[in-house]
């Protein structure tokens, strides 16, 4: 089984819990930017599209779909750059303060609680399927 790759990465399961938790890490951190920025004169909030706009679940493999040409093919190595991957775009928001500031903070924490429960949701698929895993070992 030379030249075979890992059980791991060859579980789809596996690699969608994986794209979802790092979506949702990225999406956090753009959200943590907004209301940081909550009382910059002329800051526009925002955010990246939803897991589901991003995921590709049409091709095999389920990748990310491509955006744009230099989407999904630069260095992963900051969260920015993760983010400007993922289509980091302003918030559709009509209200915006008289400074023109578009971040509402009560938006801002309804988002970062969905996150949550997406990143909580990415790790309990990861569990069950590893357990599903170890069950069919034999490794319970």
């Amino acid at each position: 089984m030379e030249g075979e790759a890992p059980v791991f990465e060859t579980l789809q399961v596996f690699r969608m819990a994986d794209a979802m938790a790092r979506h949702a890490s990225v999406r956090q951190t753009v959200i943590a930017g907004n209301m940081a920025n909550a009382d910059t004169p002329g800051y526009k909030a925002q955010d990246i599209a939803s897991f589901s706009e991003t995921i590709d679940t049409s091709a095999p493999g389920f990748g990310l779909k491509a955006t744009r040409s230099a989407h999904l093919n630069g260095s992963q190595s900051s969260m920015a750059g993760r983010a400007d991957q993922l289509g980091l775009q302003e918030e559709e928001n009509p209200w915006s303060s008289p400074n023109g500031n578009s971040v509402s903070l009560e938006e801002q924490v309804m988002k970062s609680v969905q996150v949550k429960q997406q990143h909580d949701k990415a790790l309990a698929i990861y569990k069950s399927a590893l357990d599903v895993m170890r069950t069919a070992l034999g490794r319970r």
